[in-house]
């Protein structure tokens, strides 16, 4: 709640195609813990890929990993609840990478989000 009433609140939104199944994750320790970020990960969700991106800018002594799950919905889930959360000592920083989705994966993703929002629908005008 803002302390002032002419105080804006602090929402980011997502659209469905700023989500996807591609996760970027920032500031990991270079420890060679990609074992380790993986089995976190995968508590949300089957993980198909965790690779570091060499390519990637990033700070002295961290890594950046480009995360893969086998469903949307896990990676909305893993977001949510690691991004900005402490792995090892760091406070990592979780981000959609839609920029890695193909043509497929984009149509599966609106598909998937399409019949989510009729089933909801339906299910409130069988409430009423």
């Amino acid at each position: 709640m803002p302390k002032y009433k002419d105080e804006p609140t602090a929402v980011r939104v997502y659209t469905v195609c700023d989500e996807s199944k591609f996760l970027i994750v920032r500031n990991v320790p270079s420890l060679g813990c990609s074992d380790q970020l993986s089995q976190l990960f995968s508590t949300y969700g089957q993980v198909e890929e965790c690779k570091p991106m060499d390519a990637e800018d990033c700070e002295q002594y961290t890594d950046v990993y480009w995360i893969k799950f086998h469903q949307v919905n896990n990676a909305r889930f893993a977001k949510r609840k690691l991004d900005e959360s402490v792995f090892l000592g760091n406070r990592i920083q979780v981000s959609y990478a839609p920029q890695y989705e193909s043509l497929s994966d984009t149509k599966e993703k609106l598909e998937g989000r399409r019949k989510e929002v009729l089933s909801r629908l339906n299910r409130k005008s069988a409430i009423t």
